[in-house]
């Protein structure tokens, strides 16, 4: 089967599909998208599912020859978008035929980029997913970043229409968000006060911040508890460590862990907060359970809503 080549895999480009869930049980994390919504677009205009197979590609870099003709899309940060050395839109869909250049240009303010194809790559499931999780040596291609001259199979495709997601319509990226956070059942093990500096501070991203979690830096958070023992962590829990910087745990969090957790960050911030480079300003802000619910349903609500535009090819 044809397909795209790896001519060259940038810093860090992995395959991904919606997540490796019901696993947890036998210690697999979820993987998947840092950008869930980034991801369901890419997918979405070139008339995928929003969870098929599709490329993370980190602040840039990557560089793919086409072996079939197909139709790609790229959505997500600021990483330009060429074919055959001509710069063309992201967030649209484009026709690429084979003997075709498709190259990302490196991040410049947000560090995650996502390149779809029609049909999506075709690439066996492990454990019910395709997601890569590299320190789990899971899913992918050998549970491995990609790697040159690799080949990612894709269907044939020469008809479908481009699509085109308007400006309006784009998420929106800045180096300054605000996080919201549902408060956990261990915040009683943090003092009034200790809550107050927590949604009070001003944190930065620091360079230790990766796909398992992103360590921040700013007002140091006490806890009344040394640590707890080992539980389940879900997406987004924010661990106060010893040192007492929090850590925002994302796709290829740990499944169990004993440091106490202020609480839980919505995953629709968390996508926002994986685009961040070091140095990005981060800010939290305590909501309800049911202000998190509704959020979560009125985004979803308005992605099925929303209709991409058709383009010229």
């Amino acid at each position: 089967m044809s397909g795209l080549r790896i001519r060259r895999p940038g810093a860090l480009s992995l395959l991904q599909d919606g997540g490796r869930y019901g696993q947890h049980r036998i210690g697999l994390t979820t993987g998947g998208p840092a950008d869930r919504l980034a991801f369901a677009w890419a997918n979405r205009l070139v008339h995928n599912e929003p969870e098929v197979t599709a490329i993370e590609a980190s602040f840039g870099g990557l560089e793919l020859d086409v072996e079939t003709d197909t139709l790609i899309a790229v959505t997500g940060g600021d990483q330009s978008l060429s074919i055959n050395g001509i710069e063309v839109e992201t967030w649209r869909s484009h026709r690429v035929e084979a003997g075709d250049l498709i190259s990302l240009g490196y991040a410049h303010k947000y560090c995650r980029s996502y390149l779809a194809a029609r049909g999506g790559f075709h690439i066996e499931e492990q454990f019910g997913s395709t997601a890569t999780v590299v320190r789990e040596g899971i899913g992918g291609i050998d549970g491995n970043k990609l790697r040159e001259q690799e080949l990612l199979p894709c269907a044939t495709d020469r008809n479908s229409d481009c699509l085109q997601l308007a400006e309006a319509d784009r998420p929106q990226y800045s180096n300054e968000i605000t996080v919201r956070v549902i408060p956990g059942y261990q915040e009683h093990s943090f003092s009034r006060l200790q809550q107050r500096r927590f949604f009070s501070g001003h944190y930065q991203v620091s360079d230790r911040a990766d796909r398992m979690g992103y360590r921040l830096e700013g007002p140091v958070i006490e806890c009344e508890i040394d640590g707890i023992l080992s539980e389940g962590i879900c997406m987004g829990a924010i661990q106060i460590p010893a040192d007492g910087q929090p850590i925002v745990l994302l796709q290829d969090r740990q499944t169990i862990g004993g440091y106490p957790k202020i609480g839980s960050a919505l995953s629709l911030d968390t996508a926002k907060l994986a685009q961040l480079m070091p140095g990005g300003k981060v800010r939290f802000e305590p909501v309800t359970p049911h202000y998190a619910d509704n959020a979560f349903h009125l985004a979803h609500s308005r992605f099925h809503r929303v209709k991409p535009e058709t383009v010229n090819g």
